[in-house]
């Protein structure tokens, strides 16, 4: 099984480590798996696992690029007897579609997210995502989306979560002094009340609206809340984060991307995903849950399938205050047995439904059955 994964660029984010997750299970078949993209940070990490990495632009939206790739993925495919190519973004889906059509292969897409369609011409360029052999979908509510927008034949459809590493997203395997690391790099004391919201520090995640609720609670002494993850540049809304946080006087730490994240859910009280659009899948709440953290997720999108309301974490309303206000107070409020038997829930769902192990094995068999 010798397989091509497309994608924009490695450097952070779910579909990324979805695509090292795949060649790793790939690799452990015998088989050979090749990922081409612009490069990034992760690409150690796919090498890491067994995998070549191959440095084309196929972040470039440029349309005339956009045909130059489709050559250049067509040699790739016939030089190293490519069996199957699967893309995970659209530019780059297109140019994968035009090799496998050329060479003669089977073509996968992975649907991870939404695109936006005003107008005709965006919505038949979103398509791409629709036109594989077969199309993956990281959940239910993605999959009814795609049948929505695309109006997909179920036969060519496959519903694959994204997965969790239950080697790295394992609380028994965190040493104390790592949680203790993480707290003292956040300025938060053992007796700190933190609270950590994980994500790219941009609007939609909801980092402004955690503020006002927790502003709303008027907990004495103040939380910290921790927005962890990379700026991206933002540097106004970062501003304005920190204006909104001492106006409600609660204390704000943004130290940017951490490279010990299941120690970081250890260290947080309390883990919130207040986004304020449907997230496709929500990944960091399954690997919170994963750690037995206490988990509130937006009450839409894909995290209503990784967080069952008051059985293995909490859902609040979307862009509702008082709503994310009432949850924090209710997960602050369980005792340490309710948290436990909480804890135990969470870990086995995402052991039955949301492992790294499910999502490689059900990879693999869409690859055979196109194969086949």
């Amino acid at each position: 099984m010798n397989i091509l994964q497309v994608i924009p660029q490695m450097h952070a984010g779910g579909a990324e480590r979805t695509v090292i997750e795949v060649a790793q299970a790939i690799v452990e078949a015998g088989g050979q798996a090749i990922v081409a993209s612009c490069g990034g940070r992760l690409v150690a990490d796919l090498e890491a696992v067994g995998a070549r990495h191959v440095t084309l632009d196929m972040k470039t939206k440029n349309p005339l690029k956009i045909w130059s790739n489709a050559g250049k993925l067509a040699q790739l495919i016939e030089a190293e007897s490519i069996d199957l190519i699967h893309a995970r973004s659209r530019a780059p889906a297109w140019s994968a579609k035009w090799a496998a059509r050329r060479t003669h292969i089977p073509f996968v897409t992975t649907y991870h997210g939404f695109y936006k369609a005003k107008g005709r011409l965006k919505r038949w360029y979103n398509s791409i995502m629709a036109q594989g052999d077969l199309v993956i979908a990281n959940s239910e509510f993605t999959a009814n989306h795609v049948r929505d927008e695309h109006a997909i034949e179920d036969r060519r459809l496959r519903v694959i979560p994204r997965g969790v590493d239950l080697d790295q997203f394992d609380p028994a395997k965190v040493n104390p002094d790592r949680i203790r690391d993480q707290r003292k790099s956040w300025g938060a004391g053992p007796e700190r009340l933190t609270i950590v919201l994980p994500g790219r520090l941009t609007r939609w995640k909801g980092q402004s609206l955690m503020i006002e609720a927790l502003a709303r609670l008027r907990l004495d002494p103040a939380p910290l809340l921790v927005c962890l993850g990379e700026g991206g540049g933002k540097l106004e809304y970062q501003a304005e984060l920190r204006t909104l946080a001492e106006q409600a006087g609660i204390d704000l730490a943004m130290p940017g991307h951490t490279t010990d994240i299941a120690a970081a859910y250890l260290a947080a009280d309390l883990v919130v995903c207040p986004s304020l659009e449907p997230e496709a899948f929500g990944r960091t709440a399954a690997e919170a849950q994963a750690m037995g953290a206490r988990v509130i997720v937006a009450d839409h999108g894909g995290a209503r399938e990784v967080v069952r309301d008051g059985e293995t974490g909490w859902r609040a309303a979307p862009g509702d205050p008082e709503a994310w206000a009432t949850a924090v107070k209710a997960a602050l409020s369980v005792n340490a047995d309710g948290a436990n038997t909480l804890a135990q829930a969470a870990r086995k769902r995402v052991r039955t439904y949301f492992s790294k192990a499910q999502l490689q094995q059900a990879t693999l068999r869409v690859y055979q059955e196109l194969l086949d």
